[in-house]
């Protein structure tokens, strides 16, 4: 029996012979189609015993998604900017900038998506003060293809940041470095 997904519970009347004559044409007893018409038209008390099924309803679900989501605190847009410049094909997805008349300051970032290496990543400018900011202990890795697109990457992420552990060949990895960005974004740089 199909059960219409809006059903949340349904009687269903179960019959062995009812069951065999539905699905094969045939009365287990008599062959006659005769047989089969009566037997399908017996009212359902004659079809043997109720039995009630909860059926759940169903909904569509969107599937799980994660995203890195940086927090600035009124540099988002530079940082943007910045990052896109970057990477091959990156680029601004949305952002809406505070009003003069909502909390954070006016033409700041409320919230932006961004696209750099095929990764889509949120931010925002926080305009209430923490009492912490990016930390190496969470940061954007990067595979990259060859030595002149690290070296490239490593000078431009490193200016005016700093190395947390410098371009060089540790053992895991023939070329990597991890560096913290201008706006303390933090980067792991290694050839693939």
């Amino acid at each position: 029996m199909v059960f219409r997904p809006d059903q949340v519970t349904h009687k269903c009347y179960i019959a062995a012979r009812h069951a065999r004559v539905r699905e094969y044409g045939v009365n287990s007893n008599n062959r006659s189609p005769r047989r089969k018409i009566a037997a399908e038209h017996r009212p359902p008390s004659a079809w043997g015993r109720t039995v009630t099924i909860n059926v759940q309803k169903t909904r569509k679900v969107m599937p799980t998604s994660i995203c890195p989501f940086l927090m600035f605190e009124g540099n988002a847009g530079p940082a943007i900017n910045f990052y896109i410049s970057l990477f091959p094909g990156g680029k601004v997805n949305e952002t809406v900038l505070y009003a003069a008349d909502e909390p954070g300051p006016e033409g700041t970032v409320k919230m932006a998506s961004f696209t750099v290496g095929g990764q889509t990543i949120l931010a925002s400018d926080s305009f209430v003060k923490h009492a912490f900011s990016f930390t190496p202990a969470v940061s954007l890795f990067v595979e990259c293809g060859s030595e002149d697109e690290i070296d490239r990457l490593y000078a431009a992420l490193g200016e005016g940041g700093a190395a947390l552990m410098p371009m060089d060949n540790y053992g895991f990895s023939r070329k990597f470095a991890w560096v913290n960005d201008r706006f303390g974004v933090s980067w792991q740089l290694n050839l693939a």
